[in-house]
């Protein structure tokens, strides 16, 4: 009926999940830091991979062929609005996976949607026929299927009810992968990672633009182009009225931006409606806008010119998989945060007229809005 159920063999889950944050440097990654971390503490190693168990409503199986076996943990989709749960599930349950993705399963999901956008509840009923469809349990609540897996993969479209959505998901202990946007807004990014961190429970959030295309290298300098001085990403900018301006699809290309750039943006100015500028701490320049596809343009201190072609959705979904496996983060909360600090500030720039905005301020003003809702 389903492929993994023929796969658990009665095994006894026997590993205890630590999350390891990375460390970041500049002015908003290190106020970043101390609030997920506290001012002295370090992030904690990750074990290995725990083992699956059998659920008690579970009968003994027989063995399965070892190329068969290596599926060991159990994935759960919320928020079958996208066509990301679509990719992603065909990329990871492919017979003919490998590495991570050979390791994971997608077994269940819960619909999600959210009635005022279209853009999800439109989407839903599709997307959790075409995965029930290929054999996908479909359950009524998050609590129902958080029973049934190891790991969850957070995908609603739309960001405002990721934090509600999340908040089972921690307290369970499931490790968690969140699709783009992280959330609504930034304060609820901010307690996202508050309360992964708090519980001890690997959590990251990205952008597929990050992976398999060698922006990581151009970052650090092994690349082309040495030293990056300067780069202009770019990625449609679609806006839906209930998100930032550049949570909705921005977040492509400054995924892109920041990628290349690495953290330390301390201003941004909204110069105009597609155009976002923002000056790092080391006087470096970094600009996003709104254009047809995706890409980059660096100038480095060996050569300019434009990076390579976005290869699509493996890359992301191959560290995700791994992720689970280990885990370990590709992309730390600090370095995220700073990412959906940058769009904010994008907006209180618009607001103000075009005017620089501090990142500091920008996340200063969510992370108090966080305390002050935490401490009712």
């Amino acid at each position: 009926m389903y492929r993994w159920w023929s796969l658990v063999v009665s095994l006894s889950k026997s590993a205890l999940w630590i999350f390891a944050v990375g460390l970041g440097a500049g002015g908003l990654l290190a106020s970043a830091n101390r609030m997920l971390l506290g001012a002295d503490e370090k992030p904690s190693a990750s074990p290995t991979a725990p083992v699956v168990p059998a659920t008690e409503a579970e009968p003994q199986q027989t063995l399965q062929p070892a190329s068969q076996q290596q599926k060991v943990l159990r994935a759960g989709m919320i928020g079958l609005t996208t066509s990301h749960v679509i990719a992603f599930t065909n990329l990871i349950n492919d017979p003919k996976a490998t590495g991570p993705m050979a390791q994971v399963e997608v077994v269940a999901g819960f619909p999600g949607g959210v009635q005022d956008n279209p853009a999800s509840w439109d989407r839903r009923p599709k997307y959790t026929e075409e995965l029930r469809q290929k054999g996908i349990r479909i359950y009524d609540s998050i609590p129902e299927m958080l029973r049934d897996v190891d790991v969850v993969l957070l995908e609603e479209v739309d960001g405002r009810p990721h934090l509600e959505w999340a908040k089972p998901v921690i307290e369970a202990g499931k490790p968690l992968f969140i699709d783009k946007p992280l959330a609504g807004n930034l304060a609820d990014c901010i307690e996202i990672f508050q309360l992964a961190k708090e519980k001890g429970v690997p959590c990251f959030s990205s952008s597929s633009l990050r992976f398999g295309w060698g922006l990581e290298e151009i970052r650090e300098g092994r690349s082309r182009f040495g030293k990056v001085k300067k780069c202009i990403a770019w990625s449609p900018m679609s806006i839906e009225p209930h998100h930032p301006d550049l949570y909705w699809y921005g977040i492509h290309g400054v995924e892109i931006l920041f990628t290349i750039m690495g953290p330390g943006c301390q201003t941004v100015t909204r110069e105009g409606p597609e155009k976002v500028v923002g000056v790092w701490k080391d006087g470096r320049i970094g600009i996003f806008e709104a254009r047809k596809g995706y890409g980059a343009y660096v100038e480095g201190d060996k050569e300019s010119g434009e990076v390579g072609k976005y290869p699509g959705y493996k890359g992301l979904v191959e560290e995700i998989c791994k992720f689970f496996l280990t885990g370990k983060p590709p992309v730390s909360m600090e370095e995220t945060l700073e990412i959906y600090t940058f769009m904010s500030a994008a907006d209180e720039s618009k607001a103000q007229g075009g005017k620089p905005v501090q990142m500091e301020q920008v996340y200063q003003k969510a992370l108090q809005q966080v305390q002050a809702r935490r401490k009712k």
